[in-house]
């Protein structure tokens, strides 16, 4: 095979990329093979390369163009979080039984990285991809709307997916969890979050259109401030210390200083909803006569808690599963099936909220 011959359709070439990153063609093809076999320093030039002209080759490049693996690529921004483990296990319950074969990505909250992680996957030439969002930057998507395979995106919704969408609104939730705190009897609501991404943006837009629409929005309630600065959106994992329960008694401290009135708050996580709990039992603040908390995922610790915390329950496994279903679908030649699918959540009305008494008789259930 001659690596600096050109393609005839004008795509770039191997050859294209080793100019671009001034090294030889064979270098580039194998960092391409295995990342592990050049320098630091060199893959991240011969990456910049490849993003800067979109190539996606394929490393069996003896084999047909239009052959394609069993793989099913699989990105996610965690691998800590439980959300990511219950759409993991969605993912993998859903191959059971067939021979797709799943590999792991995890981006780290990092869209550079995510980038990084499309491209080695589909040189891969996967069966399909399943991707975690709907923000990824310019160059993913490109190279998204260019795979030749489904690409499902899982755990938001989009008016303008790259191929199919199969999650549910974080807007509404936030606009649902608000009408829940107003008609509970709270008044001064906040909204807690040690760091933003674009699913927490849109729990924190519906959450605020809620309370402006009954006269109740308090920007000093809405933008967490820690020594003077907001909290802002963040790209990296590593920057999330503030999502924990001890950082989330840290942010509760500075919006009761912000302002005292302040008796409820939606927390951008469990975690986070756990650790205003612990600070309220601390400053011996009563939940929930005094002050209501409600979380987001609504994991079984929430239950479990007392008082037991209300929170938005989140599609996690279900995502995962119906995200390898209808990519199934698609292998077996179905092209008609929905490009949007929502999924839907529910508010868990637990006795973080229940002011006056009333959920202990009458228990509230969201629907799908």
């Amino acid at each position: 095979m001659n690596l600096r011959s050109r393609r005839t359709d004008g795509r770039p070439t191997i050859a294209d990329v080793a100019r671009r990153a001034g090294v030889g063609a064979i270098t580039v093809s194998r960092a391409l093979r295995d990342p592990t076999q050049v320098s630091e320093a060199l893959r991240r030039m011969i990456d910049d390369a490849v993003r800067e002209l979109n190539y996606v080759p394929n490393l069996n490049a003896r084999a047909l163009a239009s052959i394609r693996t069993d793989v099913v690529g699989v990105l996610v921004p965690s691998l800590t979080q439980n959300i990511f483990s219950d759409v993991l296990r969605g993912v993998y319950d859903g191959v059971d039984g067939t021979n797709l074969q799943i590999q792991v990505g995890n981006t780290h909250y990092n869209e550079d990285e995510e980038e990084r992680l499309i491209g080695q996957m589909l040189r891969q030439k996967p069966a399909g991809l399943i991707i975690s969002g709907t923000d990824q930057n310019a160059g993913s998507r490109t190279m998204l709307e260019k795979a030749g395979c489904p690409v499902i995106q899982i755990m938001d919704l989009t008016d303008d997916p790259i191929d199919t969408v199969i999650g549910f609104s974080h807007y509404e939730a936030g606009r649902a969890i608000g009408r829940h705190l107003i008609e509970a009897g709270y008044r001064h609501i906040g909204f807690l979050s040690g760091w933003m991404n674009s699913r927490s943006l849109g729990r924190l837009a519906g959450l605020t259109d809620t309370l402006k629409e009954a006269g109740m929005y308090n920007p000093k309630l809405i933008t967490p401030i820690i020594t003077g600065q907001p909290v802002h959106e963040h790209k990296d994992e590593k920057k999330m210390s503030f999502a924990t329960p001890l950082g989330a008694r840290k942010l509760l401290s500075g919006l009761l200083e912000a302002d005292p009135r302040m008796d409820a708050v939606f927390c951008n996580n469990d975690s986070m909803a756990l650790g205003v709990l612990f600070e309220c039992m601390q400053r011996g603040i009563r939940v929930p006569e005094d002050f209501g908390i409600a979380g987001f995922n609504d994991f079984d610790i929430m239950e479990a808690a007392h008082p037991s915390l209300s929170s938005v329950r989140s599609p996690r496994w279900e995502s995962g599963h119906e995200a390898v279903l209808a990519l199934r679908r698609r292998l077996e030649g179905d092209e008609d099936g929905p490009k949007i699918v929502d999924l839907g959540f529910q508010v868990m009305k637990r006795g973080s909220t229940d002011r006056h008494g009333g959920l202990a008789r009458n228990p509230v259930r969201g629907t799908w």
